[in-house]
């Protein structure tokens, strides 16, 4: 019994040194984490969805990022100076543009020197921007939470699966973010009008606008069998649409009994109630 135990001790300790060895990383629970390295929260696996997320930037198009990024520094630096010394209370956006900092618009700068010269596909490390701004890991992963917070980037975190990896099952690691580089709404009134993007001319906002009046009128024609296919697919979709179809049935037999009925169920309401269901289960609304 008792060497059973020594050997049992033994087995773990040796487990738990090897796991060190490797760097291999534990759950809250305290046991190891099956991959080494648990993949971050909101993550998407490398490979699925670059194709949708990067853009190819215009011409001239991270010139004038980088410029309006400039502009908002000295605009932040000025109002800081405003509010210490009482002349002004600030709003919430403008407490939001002051947080812009030198070291930010640096690391703006390198991520807008990748989109131009990789046709906007940019997923560097932190040591990679690190090392190309001459900042530190921190100083780094601050400034892309603050050029988050104001707009001019979105960041997607990802993951990438293990080849070779030993055990059952896959294993996954987390690998660099994807960057994609955008000139925010709330800095344009910030900035000279030169600066500030072109205002759409009357007849295309007219042509969008009828546009969608179309689409409204449209879509309030179908029928209830009609709309459920249009907006949801696969088995769902498909008893959805036997659903919308006996509804139609309905509305046609009540459409032909209303001549003896005085008061029948109008269409609209019936309509309405399924259209609202159906947009409510499927986050339509």
């Amino acid at each position: 019994m008792g060497t059973h135990s020594l050997n049992m001790a033994l087995e773990a300790a040796l487990a738990t040194a090897l796991g060190r060895a490797k760097g291999a990383r534990k759950t809250r629970s305290g046991r190891q984490h099956r991959t080494g390295a648990p993949v971050l929260r909101d993550s998407v696996e490398a490979g699925t969805f670059e194709h949708a997320f990067f853009v190819s930037p215009g011409k001239g198009e991270t010139d004038r990022l980088l410029r309006a990024a400039r502009r908002i520094l000295d605009a932040g630096r000025q109002l800081r100076s405003e509010a210490r010394s009482g002349a002004r209370t600030l709003t919430p956006v403008e407490k939001l543009l002051t947080t812009l900092t030198a070291a930010s618009v640096r690391v703006f700068e390198e991520i807008l020197t990748l989109s131009r010269l990789n046709k906007g596909k940019v997923y560097p490390s932190y040591d990679r921007l690190a090392e190309a701004t001459s900042l530190g890991r921190a100083t780094v992963a601050r400034s892309l939470r603050i050029l988050e917070s104001i707009g001019f980037l979105v960041r997607q975190r990802r993951f990438k699966r293990i080849e070779d990896a030993e055990g059952p099952g896959p294993r996954y690691e987390q690998t660099s973010n994807a960057y994609r580089a955008f000139l925010p709404k709330i800095v344009t009134a910030y900035l000279p009008r030169w600066m500030r993007p072109a205002p759409l001319p009357d007849d295309i906002e007219h042509h969008a606008q009828s546009q969608a009046e179309d689409m409204e009128h449209m879509v309030k024609t179908l029928t209830c069998r009609e709309l459920a296919e249009a907006h949801v697919g696969g088995a769902l979709g498909k008893a959805l649409a036997r659903l919308g179809a006996a509804l139609d049935r309905d509305l046609e037999l009540n459409k032909r009994e209303s001549q003896s009925d005085p008061q029948p169920l109008p269409d609209s309401y019936i309509k309405t109630n399924y259209r609202v269901g159906l947009a409510g289960q499927h986050g339509l609304a």
